[in-house]
């Protein structure tokens, strides 16, 4: 029994310990504030107005830095062609041809469109990571890693909850 309540325990903290390095936050976050010291933003709404224009989960993740679960996204699974924006502020983030599957359970692009993005250094968990938000809103995207194909190399895990999709015309 004590090796049983060991183990139990073990594994408890060995998954908190993964939560707190990967900064998986339920979308239920803590508020955090979405303008760095000295940073501004071209849309700028009051909280009451965002949380009016954002489904709650949306609200968590773009104005809380949320994180929503892996692999609930339906733009995880979308493969055609066309525009991923950003749903507070419908700006033009991704095109869906930098598109690819990480494996990760979040929608993974390997470069934004030109402009459309902005990153700071996040700290949060004691891990230093590099934050992307939306440039004109200032909402919360997701993060970039230095892992992801060419041509960059890089991957930006986006939060699908954070953005909308518009399939090119036919």
């Amino acid at each position: 029994m004590q090796s049983r309540r060991r183990f139990f325990f073990s594994g408890a903290a060995a998954l908190a310990a993964l939560a707190a390095a990967s900064r998986w936050r339920p979308l239920a976050a803590a508020p955090a504030e979405n303008a760095a010291p000295g940073e501004s933003f071209d849309i700028t709404r009051t909280d009451a107005q965002w949380r009016e224009s954002l489904t709650p989960a949306q609200y968590a993740v773009l104005r809380h830095e949320g994180t929503e679960r892996p692999y609930s996204s339906p733009l995880n699974d979308e493969h055609r062609a066309g525009v991923f924006a950003c749903a507070g502020c419908r700006l033009d983030l991704f095109a869906s041809r930098t598109k690819f599957d990480s494996h990760t359970g979040w929608p993974s692009f390997w470069a934004p469109l030109d402009h459309a993005v902005a990153t700071r250094e996040d700290r949060s968990f004691g891990v230093s990571r590099t934050e992307v938000h939306c440039r004109r809103c200032g909402g919360h995207l997701g993060h970039v890693f230095d892992d992801g194909p060419r041509p960059t190399g890089l991957r930006y895990c986006m939060n699908g909850v954070a953005m909308t999709f518009t399939p090119a015309a036919t």
